[in-house]
């Protein structure tokens, strides 16, 4: 037998824990240390333990080792240890002895300023951010605890009242580390925001370390007195974390009384467990639910609506019907996707239609999709949520709907009968190859809910409390809260959290959080749409700023060790108009030899991020800056991003080059990377560029310059098509603003020139130069980019609507489409090529970063290319600087360190890079949206030519090409006539009495404001020609319909 002495020697390290349960930093450790009975040379050992893992564990045992015989012999922390002895048996059947030692300590402080008895008051020099127990305890007034008070909390109030202890009112709550403990382990992001509240000064909120706190040792079987708790026989976990609370807060209160104070400070405890509460009151001590204290404080009673409301059953609506089956507990889900009865994969709920979702299916090898048709099917998940799925029977599958199904608003929340009406709606007979797997739901995996935005949609019955918020993402459903402060609320934004969904009711029940705004101010859609889209906004901490260089800043000798001197080269930059962050510049000169030097210079901003620390730990959460109408959040302080990385004109700045020698066919002779100093010579508009190389009268360096790159640059793009690179469409628009008001008062497509073309060509080919490079130096650990093959089943809408047209598109292969559409060409209709493009952009996955020690397909379908990356927008991409960190190793330029070579950490990286660009993507389009909103208000009705891109069963989708603008004209709407609809799926039609409408069609609609939702305020197109009959709306009716309903009704006063 032998004892585990590595147990043993990190069980030692909880004697300096930190205010989170976590390690300090080393000269706090030094601090506590030194004001112990362990010896001075102790403190040095330690932290060095803790901080150089794997080795901590050998150095702190050595340290122990090392002190003097005497000193060892008196043994002063013997006094402060307990241990448990116990056997087990190991695989291999081997008996080991296991002893756990836990180290207890009496100088913990209480965390009252006023104490002067454990020393809380004269700790000036404690850990950063820690704050303390005010003396005399300000806050809230309450009618239950008119005393001056301390609150204590137990898990499960911190758990799910998180939104109530985040407000400024609740104020000296004590933290134990019990609680932390558990909630960590519980809910990561709940315990972020604690670690936020309690490091916030102002909050006033304590964390005690109550499980190492016992100046004198009670053995198991005896009472306890003080905080430490060992769990008694036939006690569960939670019971005997409950029962350490209690005693925290007896010790608290009678620790407390010694104090010299005129009024005596009392320690209550908050929870909402019954049986804790019931315990506490007969061991005497004041105990409350949330509920109970939150609605006695006298001047804030707006925090009860901020209540979650924890037990489904007690909210569920007067109906009592039950609507949706039983989740399954967890261990059965277990069972049966072990088993293989159900499926685990992720909720994805339809956007166009309320009553339909897919589950994305992950395995070994397996991903598939399967169908969820039906609010009893779909059982209560919610969007982005990890559910469990039984398959139904293969005569039960369905087809993906194609009908546009939107959450009624002024629907009866209980009328469950209409929502089986509409479900029959989209259950109609189809072909069986149109047929899909189909499932329901059994069970939560996990809830992935978060704090949504959205308004309130008021109750119609006077004085009710009840009330519906409907969410701005229209995928997350609607949602019932309690609050007082309904009319106040009504069109503002505001944050609402999911507190639970019962059985009986048609919505989740949740409680209000915040109130942003008014609905419609810029200000505040721009907050909505950037937390919806989980967007860090916030700005950038004193720690993170801390690690920017000090200025002036200039280039130094230590700076130039690893650089080449680039100054000399006529180097220029080319941008959209008014870009500060400038990433790129280009150069192009002759060589002697007759050949030509191409350079891609790219802003060095691994210089100034190292690896580690606050400044790159921000970076890499946030990965990339996002690009809104008028405002841009940027991944990186703004002293970077727009000056000392900015490659700007006629100043020397650090850069990464990769240059190459190519002849005049643009083949690559030889290429080398360094990193460099640069002074651009110009910093140019991809206009100003253009206009340079198309003037007949310039011929200056710059020019010159630009001109050998474009000529070689349509080489290379030339080259990249054979090869079977995709050429796709995707409308990008442009607002022009108002220079006082900052609206938009024009709406136009961005036009693309040769030097944009110029520009991109050039920067894959960096692109493609370093991921090999990096590959070939770090095969397990380079972090690169790929873009998936689509599955031949994305290809049928687009080979359809082709058809439909007489023209045939091959999806064998990216060359084989690329070859297609470029020969799909109509004299008659010259936009048709276009309109193929896009339509078969909206047909490709989405590209994704990867560590190449995980995956083994490399290929980028959409560039043809066998591998790439991305290293040339470091200022704006976090995975760029990475590539840069490998790049510099790779070269000799920079060291390694531990994190860049684990493809374990790489890769769960790119996965939260994966995520942010994505949301990054889909708050850019929402600005678009926003902002296309507001340019529409003031221009009423709209009369334009658009082309049909999709077809539905009850409406067609149009593209108008002068505003890069979609938009959904329906033919079924509430309150009107019910029109004649023949669907066909073969060949993508709709038939409207008797007029079909085809793929690509040309139609003409009204474009105007449709304000009468403010939550979801919307572009709506109405059909002009061809005219259809009961369809065709005039002028005057849209006016009429866009006008809010409160103004319609003073109108008709």
């Amino acid at each position: 037998m032998r004892s585990d002495r590595n147990r043993k020697v990190h069980a030692f390290l909880p004697v300096f824990p930190d205010l989170y349960g976590e390690r300090r930093s080393p000269s706090a450790l030094r601090r506590s240390c030194a004001s112990s009975d362990f010896p001075p040379s102790w403190a040095g050992r330690v932290w060095r333990g803790v901080f150089w893992e794997p080795l901590g564990s050998c150095l702190l045992f050595l340290g122990v080792s090392l002190f003097s015989p005497a000193w060892l012999r008196r043994r002063p922390w013997r006094k402060m240890l307990t241990s448990r002895t116990f056997l087990k048996r190991t695989r291999a059947g081997a008996v080991m002895k296991v002893v756990r030692e836990h180290y207890l300590r009496d100088d913990i402080s209480c965390g009252a300023a006023a104490c002067t008895l454990c020393g809380a008051a004269g700790e000036k020099d404690g850990p950063v951010g820690r704050s303390f127990l005010e003396a005399q305890p300000s806050g809230a007034a309450s009618t239950l605890c008119p005393d001056p008070h301390y609150l204590l909390l137990d898990t499960n109030l911190l758990l799910h009242q998180i939104d109530i202890l985040e407000d400024q009112v609740i104020r000296n709550v004590i933290i134990l580390q019990t609680v932390l403990q558990e909630v960590r382990r519980r809910s990561a992001p709940v315990y972020k925001r604690i670690r936020d509240v309690i490091a916030n000064p102002e909050k006033h909120f304590y964390s005690f370390t109550n499980e190492h706190h016992k100046p004198t040792f009670v053995d198991a079987r005896e009472k306890c007195r003080e905080t430490y708790i060992e769990q008694e026989q036939g006690e569960n976990s939670n019971d005997r974390n409950d029962r350490a609370i209690r005693v925290a807060v007896k010790w608290y209160n009678e620790h407390l009384k010694k104090l010299q104070s005129k009024e005596k400070v009392q320690v209550i405890l908050l929870t909402n467990d019954r049986t804790n509460k019931e315990r506490a009151l007969e061991e005497g001590i004041t105990a409350y639910t949330c509920e109970e204290y939150i609605k006695s404080l006298i001047a804030n009673p707006e925090l009860v609506d901020r209540l979650a409301s924890l037990n489904d059953d007690g909210n569920e609506i007067e109906s009592g019907r039950i609507i949706f089956l039983e989740h399954l507990p967890l261990s059965k889900l277990q069972q049966g996707i072990k088993s293989g009865l159900y499926l685990q994969g992720t909720f994805r709920a339809n956007r166009d239609n309320y009553l339909e979702a897919t589950v994305w299916v992950h395995g070994d090898g397996d991903e598939r999709e399967i169908i969820i048709q039906g609010l009893r099917n779909l059982n209560r998940a919610v969007h982005e949520d990890i559910v469990a799925v039984e398959l139904l029977p293969k005569d039960a599958w369905a087809a993906p709907s194609s009908v546009v199904l939107l959450d009624d608003e002024g629907q009866n929340e209980e009328d469950v009968e209409k929502e089986e009406e509409k479900e029959k709606s989209f259950k109609v007979s189809v072909s069986k190859n149109m047929l899909r797997p189909t499932g329901r739901v059994v069970g939560i995996i996990k809830r992935n809910w978060r704090p949504f935005c959205g308004m309130l949609s008021k109750s119609h019955i006077k004085e009710a409390r009840r009330h519906l918020f409907t969410p701005a993402e229209r995928r997350i459903p609607r949602i019932r809260i309690e609050t007082r402060q309904a009319t106040a609320l009504e069109g503002q934004r505001i944050i609402v959290a999911i507190d639970g969904w019962p059985r009986n009711s048609r919505y989740p029940n949740g409680h209000f959080v915040k109130n942003l705004g008014a609905a419609g101010d810029k200000e505040t859609e721009t907050e909505v749409l950037l937390l919806e889209h989980d967007v860090p906004h916030q700005p950038f901490s004193q720690a993170v700023l801390s690690f920017l260089p000090q200025m002036p800043w200039s280039i130094t000798d230590q700076d130039m060790k690893f650089r080449e001197d680039l100054r000399h080269l006529c180097v220029c930059s080319v941008d959209p108009p008014g870009c500060t962050d400038i990433d790129d510049a280009l150069h192009c000169r002759d060589l002697e030899n007759g050949n030509l030097e191409v350079g891609v210079h790219i802003a060095d901003v691994s210089h100034f991020i190292r690896p580690g620390n606050a400044l790159d730990q921000e970076s890499a959460k946030r990965g990339t800056t996002v690009y809104l109408c008028e405002k841009r959040i940027d991944m990186v302080p703004e002293l970077l991003s727009s000056n000392l990385c900015s490659l700007r004109s006629n100043v020397d700045r650090l850069a990464f080059s990769c240059i190459w020698e190519m002849n005049h066919n643009a083949e690559i002779l030889k290429t080398r990377f360094t990193k460099s100093v640069i002074n651009s010579k110009a910093s140019l508009t991809y206009a100003e560029a253009q206009m340079k190389i198309d003037s007949t009268s310039m011929n200056d360096d710059i020019t010159t310059s630009l001109r050998g790159l474009n000529k070689l640059a349509k080489i290379l793009k030339k080259h990249r098509i054979e090869k079977g690179a995709l050429t796709l469409s995707s409308p990008e628009v442009r607002f022009h603003m108002d220079s006082e008001t900052h609206d938009p008062i024009d709406l136009q497509t961005k036009e693309l020139r040769e030097t944009n073309s110029m520009v991109e060509e050039f920067m894959l080919l960096a692109n493609i130069s370093v991921a090999q490079k990096i590959y070939d130096e770090f095969s397990e650990h380079a972090l690169l980019r790929k873009h998936p093959a689509p599955p031949p089943s994305n290809y049928d809408i687009l080979v359809k609507a082709a058809k439909s047209k007489g023209l045939e598109i091959k999806t064998d292969s990216a060359k084989a489409l690329a070859d297609s559409l470029d020969s799909a060409e109509s004299p008659s209709f010259p936009y048709l090529n276009t309109l193929l493009r896009i339509l078969a952009t909206r047909c490709m996955m989405q590209a994704v970063y990867f560590c190449s020690g995980m995956d083994n397909d490399f290929h980028h379908y959409g560039l043809a290319s066998p591998i790439y990356t991305h290293f040339t927008s470091p200022i704006r991409r976090y995975a760029d600087i990475i590539v840069h960190r490998l790049l510099a190793v790779a070269i000799g330029a920079d060291s390694t360190y531990p994190d860049l070579t684990d493809k374990h950490k790489l890769s769960d990286l790119c996965k939260n890079l994966n995520y942010r660009h994505k949301m990054a993507q889909y708050a850019q389009r929402a600005s678009v949206a926003f902002h296309t909103q507001l340019f529409f208000k003031s221009k009423g009705v709209v009369n334009e030519e658009a082309y049909i891109l999709f077809v539905r069963k009850n409406a067609v989708v149009v593209l108008i090409p002068k505003y890069g603008l979609e938009g959904t004209v329906f033919f079924e709407e509430k309150d009107k006539p019910k029109l004649t609809l023949l669907y066909n799926d073969e060949i993508p039609s709709l038939t409207v009495e008797g007029t079909t409408f085809y793929i690509f069609d040309k139609v003409k609609v009204n474009i105007m404001l449709d304000a009468s939702n403010l939550q979801h305020q919307k572009i709506r197109m109405a059909l002009v020609e061809p005219k259809v009959s009961g369809s065709s709306v005039s002028t005057q009716a849209l006016k009429s319909n866009s006008e809010p309903e409160d103004k319609k009704k003073k109108l008709g006063e």
